[in-house]
């Protein structure tokens, strides 16, 4: 019988460990956040973070240089977690402001170094084509990135970028820049990149899966993966998980259940591509009016009081 575990996603919506890592740990310290929820912001739901209530947290980011001071302390408090980490390398036009190459391999290092590559998975995600940024730049790119992290890591997860109605001006407006025009992928023409990609990945000893492709790319040597899990998680942590799909996720999406405590419209890194902003000025905005110690990541948002831990228990069992 599968153990009740919960698994706390930080976050998908928005980079936590880059902008927002004194505010978690603070949420840390007084065990708990209020999180509206994205479709009702008069909803609130108030997680439970005390590391008796968590089992698991699952950080995503492109910048986990804040954080790293912090490590020791969730480690003495005895979290596990593990880090989705993305690098890319793209031009300043796609990502304008993610860490450098040079910087982000050199931060993944660190953080592998400090706490096993076997809990920092590598995201080459997505994979965007473009005049630019066409198969030759990305076999380039992806075979340096993967040498310079070999045993430093041993899975990697690949995306083909999606048409977000978010994003869908941002990308419009890349493509009709110069040496932007975009490329909608075609596994005709571009399965011999993804091909490559697999053969570099396992070449530098790491798996290479997908994340919520309705692309099939078994042929091309990539499996469909789960960014959350239960396999992963059993293996590195000795925890057995429900294999319950989240339903709160995309039908192509294999992740188990989790809680997310992000807000959207709150990241800076400015992506063009990005599904969870919405709007960079309303991010900078909301970023302006985030207080560290407040229990939402943005005070304000909402107008309702939150659950009490009471209430927060008995959403818990709703939620295992």
């Amino acid at each position: 019988m599968h153990s009740k575990t919960r698994v706390i996603s930080v976050s998908r919506r928005t980079d936590i460990p880059a902008y927002y890592s004194a505010w978690f740990m603070n949420r840390i310290r007084e065990g708990f956040c209020d999180v509206p929820n994205p479709f009702n912001r008069h909803q609130v739901s108030r997680v439970l973070l005390d590391s008796r209530d968590v089992d698991v947290l699952v950080f995503w980011t492109r910048n986990a240089y804040p954080m790293l001071k912090y490590l020791n302390e969730l480690n003495d408090l005895g979290y596990r977690y593990y880090f989705q980490y993305s690098v890319l390398g793209y031009p300043h036009q796609i990502d304008p402001k993610s860490p450098s190459l040079k910087a982000s391999l050199r931060i993944f290092s660190r953080l592998s170094e400090m706490i096993g590559p076997e809990r920092v998975i590598f995201r080459y995600d997505p994979v965007i084509l473009t005049d630019t940024t066409d198969s030759e730049f990305h076999v380039k790119a992806f075979n340096m990135i993967c040498s310079s992290l070999r045993d430093k890591t041993y899975r990697c997860v690949v995306s083909i970028v999606d048409d977000y109605r978010k994003a869908r001006g941002r990308v419009n407006e890349l493509s009709r820049s110069s040496g932007f025009a975009l490329h909608q992928f075609d596994p005709g023409i571009h399965g011999a990149l993804l091909a490559r990609m697999s053969e570099i990945a396992r070449e530098n000893g790491i798996e290479i899966e997908s994340c919520a492709e309705n692309i099939k790319l078994q042929k091309f040597g990539i499996l469909p993966g789960k960014c959350i899990d239960n396999a992963y998680i059993e293996k590195v942590f000795g925890l057995r998980l429900s294999a319950r799909k989240d339903p709160a996720q995309r039908d192509a999406c294999g992740c188990v259940v989790s809680k997310d405590i992000g807000t959207y419209d709150t990241c800076l890194m400015g992506c063009r591509y990005c599904y969870a902003t919405s709007s960079f000025e309303r991010a900078m905005d909301n970023f302006k009016k985030h207080a560290p110690r407040s229990p939402y990541l943005v005070p304000g948002v909402c107008q309702v009081e939150a659950p009490t831990r009471i209430e927060a228990e008995r959403q818990q069992k709703l939620f295992d």
